[in-house]
């Protein structure tokens, strides 16, 4: 994002929505190039290079959710959901499939500014932002998590991370036996723990469980601490 106003795709079929929200993010600076359907966000998106994706769930031809996921097939852009629906189950399959963030409608305008500069914040990150070993990948019980690559294996085989996922685990894995609250990681993934809900730690450390753990309800890495958060396994252990 250097030397060029960051770029958003905005994707919702209600015209209503596309000027609310359109109207704010370019008086903030950002260019925006507006899809109202499916179809036409994955060709908006073939067309061009965007720093963040704001994607509604229900659209005509294609969903939200395929979206979604062709996106992340191909690129590690943020994606922001947007739903209207209450139901628990859309917002975890959104987090599942790749969406780093999600607003459920109605939501101030406020918190959707607030989201779009953390979003464009997390994005704009350089590799030596990051809080991270000096001396090289860190491998503990099969696990090895290289920063510099951003990358992940465990027990030899390479898993996939979204950008999330990573963050999650190198911020647990860096100061093994800490407890971190759902609030901490808020705050450290994010930026803030505002206007979010501390339940959408707890998706992404079940995902990371399914992907690094042999069995997920007896972990070696993450491990829960009721009432309070997670922490990663102690390095004695």
């Amino acid at each position: 994002m250097v030397d060029r106003a960051p770029r958003i795709l905005l994707v919702d079929d209600e015209h209503a929505i596309q000027t609310l929200l359109s109207y704010p993010l370019r008086k903030d600076g950002y260019e925006v190039v507006q899809a109202t359907d499916g179809s036409a966000a994955l060709s908006r998106f073939a067309e061009g290079s965007y720093d963040l994706v704001v994607l509604d769930l229900m659209l005509p031809k294609i969903d939200g959710l395929e979206v979604c996921r062709r996106i992340r097939a191909r690129s590690t852009v943020p994606i922001i959901m947007l739903t209207a629906r209450a139901e628990e189950i859309d917002k975890v399959v959104g987090l599942e499939i790749g969406a780093d963030d999600y607003i459920t409608k109605p939501f101030s305008m406020r918190e959707f500014r607030s989201r779009v500069k953390a979003a464009l914040r997390r994005a704009d990150m350089r590799p030596d932002d990051a809080l991270a070993p000096s001396d090289g990948p860190l491998e503990i019980a099969g696990l090895v998590i290289d920063f510099a690559k951003r990358s992940v294996s465990v027990r030899g085989e390479l898993v996939q991370m979204t950008f999330v996922e990573f963050e999650i685990l190198g911020a647990l894995a860096t100061h093994p036996g800490r407890v971190f609250t759902r609030e901490n990681l808020l705050t450290r993934i994010w930026g803030d723990a505002a206007y979010r809900d501390p339940r959408t730690i707890d998706v992404h450390i079940r995902h990371l469980r399914e992907k690094l753990e042999l069995d997920a309800k007896q972990p070696e890495y993450l491990f829960t601490v009721r009432g309070v958060g997670y922490r990663f396994r102690d390095t004695e252990t």
